[in-house]
């Protein structure tokens, strides 16, 4: 297990242990007040314990090295564990919709409400600064199933305030009802977020480009340039758990030896790790450059130039996707 998925790991078993402490602050809430917008927030903490484990396990078998079966490693098990997430949020959010027309419908007086705020206010203010702290590690990390669970401890911090708002409206005025109006409101919220967590998911299952991702290597590797590297072109990266893999055609010299080339890729390798991370996979296939390649190369001194530097092409997403080489025809 390497440096990064050993503490995805532990950070993640923190979360498990944290949401059971949660689930039991809540009941006991519910026990003291028999509201029910608190009880539906209790059972939603029962979702944010299956997913808890859920995501230590996933992140326990996307640490494993690659082997004969999965040469690419495990990490895609992040993105299960991510849409599971996701649809248990889901279903949270049914389920408090459900309690909260209930509520609307046959309204009940609800005892200790001073307590059961303060109790349920504990547990949104531990959930929000829980789930914070797993976005950040998560997405430091490259941990899709941190930032998925940072993301539904913080949903539940949303349905929790709004579960406050209505204890604290319903404490002043005596209207009953309030308590499953806002709960109502703030189901809706966390399904949105469930949905937006199922979607990245299944686009990470299905290797959808990352366009962010993507956008900030193309504009890294743009700035950073070698005059070796003439073009860069079938661009491809894919994302496995916390490991980049990316691979993509390059054009040198075509008088390298294997030894030049080899740095070449050594050197992008280099530049690349330095700023997306060490858990990168590369794979370079080196092309030769050819007589119209001569109109974009910036190498100086380059003994077989065949015509005039004229000017480099500014690699963009596009371009460098594109599996074609940089020529100057190809730009106008």
């Amino acid at each position: 297990m390497n440096t990064k998925a050993k503490d995805n790991f532990q950070f993640q078993k923190i979360v498990a242990i944290v949401s059971i402490l949660l689930f039991v602050i809540k009941m006991g809430a519910w026990m003291l007040t028999q509201s029910v917008a608190i009880l539906t927030d209790a059972l939603e903490s029962i979702i944010n314990i299956v997913s808890g484990f859920v995501g230590l396990y996933s992140l326990y078998l996307s640490s494993l090295p690659r082997d004969k079966n999965h040469p690419y490693g495990h990490g895609k098990v992040e993105f299960i564990s991510a849409s599971l997430e996701g649809a248990l949020i889901i279903v949270a959010g049914g389920i408090i919709i459900f309690q909260a027309i209930q509520n609307l419908i046959n309204p009940h007086p609800i005892d200790k409400l001073d307590y059961g705020i303060v109790l349920v206010a504990i547990t949104a203010v531990i959930n929000y600064i829980l789930g914070l702290y797993a976005i950040k590690k998560g997405e430091k990390n490259k941990s899709l199933a941190l930032v998925a669970g940072g993301k539904h401890l913080q949903s539940d911090t949303y349905s929790t305030l709004g579960i406050i708002i209505g204890l604290i409206l319903l404490y002043f005025t005596g209207y009953y009802w309030l308590d499953g109006a806002v709960a109502l409101l703030f189901a809706i919220i966390i399904i949105v977020t469930g949905c937006k967590i199922v979607r990245k998911a299944i686009s990470g299952i299905m290797d959808e480009t990352d366009e962010q991702l993507l956008k900030e290597v193309v504009a890294d590797l743009q700035k950073n340039r070698r005059e070796n590297w003439i073009d860069l072109h079938n661009l491809r990266i894919i994302k496995y758990g916390s490991v980049l893999h990316f691979d993509c055609h390059m054009t040198v010299p075509w008088y390298f030896t294997i030894v030049e080339g080899h740095k070449e890729v050594e050197l992008l390798e280099k530049e690349i790790s330095e700023k997306f991370g060490d858990d990168l996979e590369l794979f370079v296939h080196m092309d030769d450059c050819k007589s119209f390649s001569c109109q974009i190369c910036s190498k100086r001194d380059c003994p077989f130039r065949q015509s005039s530097f004229e000017k480099q092409i500014e690699w963009t997403i596009e371009n460098i996707s594109a599996n074609k080489r940089h020529n100057r025809v190809a730009e106008r």
